[in-house]
């Protein structure tokens, strides 16, 4: 595969959707990079413009407060969509196991000599969970309940009942734990609890054939993880990372380099969708004055890559340079060669959406995983987890998964262990702002919420998906 630095080659963008928006759109800020696709236009897999019309009734906050709406949802949606579990590093070897936790629903994901295995977290005795929540470990090669000790090999096949003189009455055969649907994707492990769900890979959608342009995450180990307790539903914490419309207002500083509300916004199907966010450019939202080197120091400056020997040289762009020095250094540190990759595949935010809960990245510029999730039978309270991951240091083993830090709302991200000052800063106004909103929404004499057209149209699909899964039954 080929690229293109032909500056001659004229290509027209897609038109964008937004159409109000001031400032260039994303097809237009790519298709004047000067790494572009193989035929110098917008790389194909960044090229769909793919929106629609949707209704414009607001959206009843009733959806985010009430105990009924969210009773429905933990019994016709959670118990039958693919969901994000773990990641496969969580369970390289034969005997580890997981725990995945989703209101009252548990899960266990265990590697097996045949593969990944998934069971109720429940014991078939007398129902003690047979692993604790929020744990992960090896569990040799079976599975015991900590109460009276009934003992599962691994294919979950029933092996041991004490005093089974008692159990004469017991079929063994038909007392193997129940299996969950468990299939993995781009090092991903996810679970279903539904037997007949669609496979995986159809509900992913487009994903599987995007992210196959891209540095597979298999090749990536988590290097932070970082668990967050929200005091919001779960759906007020996902739709803020749906849309950067809040971008001027909660994130002044990021204005000056990165778009927000030019960020493209793409709709595939019931369970996918993107946001394809430009970086080292200003925000339409000001006018900054910001020169080329301006842009490129700023960006840098919040980056991984330090700004040193950087200056913008006749012909370039601020993107064109954080291009050329990504290719260098991943060469260089990783001996991974991206000269296939445009320069906004490299570096913008790419964020794919999975529904109900999961957002993750494609390219290597900002590679993380976000899911969030209820926390409990509380429809006040969630789990917000990010995942950021690193390349496998060249010519070393794989370093092993990290214990995982839970932090409260009090705490910052900027003091989590291996989180960028930046990244932490930018979570931290992300997240302090979603208890005003949750309670807002309980005190509104309003009762409901009005979403922009085209901005927060993801957030839209996001609840007409819900009610298809709700409608269902």
């Amino acid at each position: 595969m080929s690229i293109s630095t032909n500056t001659n080659t004229k290509k027209v963008a897609a038109p964008p959707v937004n159409v109000g928006c001031p400032g260039p759109s994303y097809q237009e800020i790519v298709l004047s990079d000067r790494v572009r696709g193989p035929d110098g236009g917008v790389p194909a897999v960044l090229a769909p413009v793919r929106n629609v019309s949707l209704e414009t009734n607001d959206i009843s906050f009733d959806r985010y407060t009430t105990d009924d709406f969210f009773q429905r949802e933990m019994q016709h949606v959670w118990p039958k969509v693919w969901q994000f579990a773990c990641r496969e590093e969580d369970v390289a070897s034969v005997g580890d196991y997981f725990v995945y936790d989703i209101g009252s629903y548990s899960v266990i994901v265990l590697r097996t000599t045949t593969g990944l295995r998934a069971y109720h977290n429940s014991c078939l005795h007398r129902g003690t969970k047979l692993k604790p929540s929020n744990t992960s470990g090896w569990s040799n090669d079976s599975i015991a309940c900590p109460f009276h000790g009934w003992t599962w090999n691994l294919d979950g096949s029933l092996q041991e009942v004490p005093c089974s003189w008692e159990f004469e009455h017991l079929d063994y055969a038909a007392n193997s734990l129940p299996e969950v649907q468990v299939s993995a994707w781009n090092s991903l492990v996810f679970i279903n609890m539904d037997p007949d769900a669609e496979p995986l890979l159809d509900y992913l959608e487009v994903m599987p054939e995007h992210f196959s342009n891209w540095w597979g995450y298999e090749e990536w180990y988590t290097r932070v993880h970082v668990q967050k307790i929200l005091s919001c539903n779960w759906k007020t914490a996902q739709e803020a990372f749906m849309e950067a419309y809040h971008t001027p207002v909660v994130h002044p500083e990021m204005t000056k380099v990165v778009g927000d509300w030019n960020m493209q916004h793409d709709i595939f199907g019931p369970h996918t969708s993107r946001d394809l966010c430009p970086m080292a450019v200003s925000s339409p939202s000001k006018d900054h004055g910001m020169s080329e080197q301006d842009l490129l120091e700023g960006r840098l400056a919040r980056s991984v890559h330090d700004t040193s020997d950087s200056p913008v040289e006749a012909g370039e762009s601020a993107r064109s340079v954080i291009g050329r020095r990504m290719r260098e250094d991943f060469l260089r540190d990783f001996n991974k060669d991206l000269s296939h990759l445009s320069d906004a595949e490299l570096m913008d935010s790419l964020k794919y959406n999975v529904f109900p809960n999961l957002f993750v990245y494609g390219g290597p510029g900002l590679p993380q995983i976000h899911q969030v999730r209820p926390l409990g039978d509380d429809p006040h309270r969630c789990l917000f987890d990010i995942y950021v991951l690193a390349p496998v240091p060249k010519d070393q083993p794989r370093p092993e998964p990290p214990t995982m830090v839970q932090i409260t709302e009090a705490d910052s991200y900027q003091d989590v262990p291996g989180m960028s000052e930046a990244s932490g800063t930018v979570l931290d106004q992300d997240t302090q702002i979603l208890r005003w909103q949750h309670e807002g929404m309980r005190a509104s004499h309003k009762g409901a919420e009005t979403l922009s057209g085209y901005q927060e149209s993801r957030i839209r699909h996001l609840h007409n998906t819900l009610d298809k899964y709700l409608n269902a039954g």
